[in-house]
């Protein structure tokens, strides 16, 4: 389905003025229907990969209702890790089996059919690469196929590192599968993830392989220091 400016506005909680402004610079994809600007879903998706759009959110708060800072201020990317855990050296030498091997492993947890969602993630990844380079891709799907609210980020560390059709030629190392429980959440999660590779050190520390227990602490530092 395709956006107006008031969804995206909304899904990636900054003003309408903001998303009027990025149009005219030509700094978000966009097209003309009938004279008025859409969206494709899967640019956006794309965009919000490829730009700090938390550095933007923050720039924008003015411009928010109050909800929106709340929003920001959450930390929703440390619940979704906690939900969905952590996954080292999963075994396989390409996106495929990765991919593969992640949903069987997280089968019993997140009870789904283990086929049916790896083939979900592999048609994504057929439309474009989730790589974000530097070494991270977040492969999701295009359907919500959780049950309840809570979104679900499972981080996991390839055996060794792969080939991901990524822009800068780097294999990947860590993964975040993204699987969350709508619109609003997907791309917030997307652009805190996106924001979170690109900052100094973090991808030596993921490349190392943490636990669970040092990843979350480092996810809360930097949620924390996305609230100022």
């Amino acid at each position: 389905m395709d956006l107006e400016v008031k969804d995206v506005a909304e899904l990636l909680s900054v003003s309408e003025t903001t998303i009027r402004h990025w149009i005219v610079e030509g700094q978000i994809p966009s097209y003309r229907l009938n004279r008025q600007y859409r969206f494709s879903r899967v640019e956006i998706e794309d965009w919000v990969m490829r730009h700090h759009i938390e550095q933007f959110r923050i720039k924008d708060k003015q411009n928010l209702p109050e909800e929106g800072v709340k929003g920001i201020q959450q930390f929703s990317l440390y619940r979704a890790i906690h939900h969905g855990g952590v996954y080292s050296s999963i075994a396989g030498s390409s996106k495929e089996a990765i991919i593969r091997g992640a949903t069987t492993a997280l089968e019993p947890r997140l009870k789904w059919d283990a086929d049916v969602v790896a083939d979900l993630l592999l048609d994504r990844e057929k439309m474009m690469s989730t790589s974000l380079g530097h070494g991270f891709a977040i492969p999701h799907t295009r359907d919500y196929i959780l049950k309840g609210a809570s979104d679900v980020v499972t981080v996991v560390f390839p055996e060794k590192p792969l080939e991901w059709d990524s822009l800068d030629g780097e294999k990947v190392h860590t993964l975040f599968f993204l699987f969350a429980s709508n619109d609003k959440n997907h791309l917030h999660l997307l652009a805190k993830i996106a924001h979170l590779c690109t900052q100094p050190g973090f991808p030596l520390e993921m490349a190392q392989k943490p636990s669970k227990e040092r990843l979350l602490e480092l996810i809360k530092s930097a949620e924390e220091q996305m609230r100022h």
